[in-house]
């Protein structure tokens, strides 16, 4: 585990709102330059698009299907200093309607990295644990650098010029199994996947086409654990609307939990929307649908509480993971750090 010197966790990882206007506008409030912007509107069915910057501005990726990547420059159109710009597209900014959008701050458009069998291009953000590695696959068993400098714990990869579906790596799944961010779909086991687990330097890759298909851009997203600001781990659900407690060692401000056990959904809450304790509206990864309400995470000083019963965080005996980001209420250097 990597050990934070983050005392200010929006500095790395942040949500903001807007409502859309159909004119060309910038989105400010973040905190930082963001590398990766997530961003899915909460009241009108429509894609979870990502963007990032080693790929480039305008061009998206869906998590809630297996289309290609595609341009739209009337999309996010560039980032700046507080957050990023946006055009007129109804996806980010139509009238009348509400977004959330979730950031990340790697560090930017990346480098050259030749640690893996696999040439990669990488942003990397060893502080914080996060990086952004784009490259093209081979078919054949490969390695690709990382660029984090320890070990990734969760994986998230698209095949950006086919329809091959997202694949997770998740160190709670352990090797040779994958889960898929577009579907509800349980636990998938394929030795062609990745039978190795990561290194500080390099991730795995097998035949299969979703990470590795011959000649086909990749891109994916790898995070590691930084104690106080970043957890990616599993737990057991109870069934109970006072249910299982999730240590984290933070306040968590994003989380994202999937059921491992049986088909469900993947969850993203925040505190953006839900400013307040509980955060109980919540989105899904995988589907284009409008915000629900009622699934009460109990934000707490070291970690979250399941407090309802639904399919999707907490079956009794079901079994999750999830990734969460957020900030101790005490620093690693001993000052009150900022928590809402």
């Amino acid at each position: 585990m990597a050990y934070s010197t983050i005392n200010k966790s929006t500095l790395y990882q942040n949500q903001v709102l807007w409502s859309g206007n159909d004119t060309a506008r910038n989105i400010t409030g973040v905190g930082f330059q963001p590398d990766m912007t997530w961003i899915k509107g909460r009241n009108i069915d429509v894609p979870n698009n990502v963007f990032d910057v080693v790929r480039g501005a305008t061009k998206h990726i869906n998590t809630s299907a297996t289309t290609q990547e595609s341009t739209q420059v009337q999309s996010l159109t560039s980032w700046n200093s507080d957050g990023f710009a946006l055009g007129t597209h109804d996806d980010s900014n139509g009238s009348g309607r509400t977004y959330v959008g979730w950031n990340w701050k790697a560090n930017g458009a990346g480098s050259a990295n030749t640690d893996g069998s696999i040439s990669s291009t990488v942003s990397a953000n060893t502080t914080s644990g996060f990086s952004i590695v784009s490259y093209t696959g081979t078919g054949a068993t490969a390695t690709v650098g990382h660029g984090l400098g320890v070990v990734p714990k969760m994986i998230i990869a698209k095949n950006l010029a086919t329809t091959n579906a997202w694949i997770v790596y998740h160190e709670a799944l352990g090797n040779t199994s994958y889960l898929m961010l577009n579907t509800t779909d349980i636990t998938q086991v394929d030795s062609d996947w990745n039978n190795t687990s990561p290194t500080s330097t390099v991730f795995n890759l097998g035949t299969q086409g979703n990470a590795n298909g011959s000649t086909n851009a990749i891109i994916a997203y790898c995070f590691a654990d930084v104690a106080g600001y970043s957890k990616f781990g599993s737990y057991t659900g109870n069934g109970n609307i006072d249910g299982t407690f999730v240590y984290t060692g933070f306040k968590p401000q994003f989380v994202m939990v999937k059921k491992t056990s049986a088909t469900n959904n993947w969850v993203m809450m925040d505190n953006k929307r839900d400013p307040f304790n509980m955060m109980t509206e919540y989105l899904l990864a995988n589907d284009i649908g409008v915000e629900g309400t009622g699934l009460n995470f109990d934000c707490v000083s070291n970690g979250f509480k399941l407090k309802s019963n639904s399919g999707g965080t907490n079956t009794a005996g079901g079994t999750y993971i999830y990734m969460a980001f957020g900030q101790p209420i005490i620093s690693n250097s001993g000052t009150p750090a900022t928590a809402r």
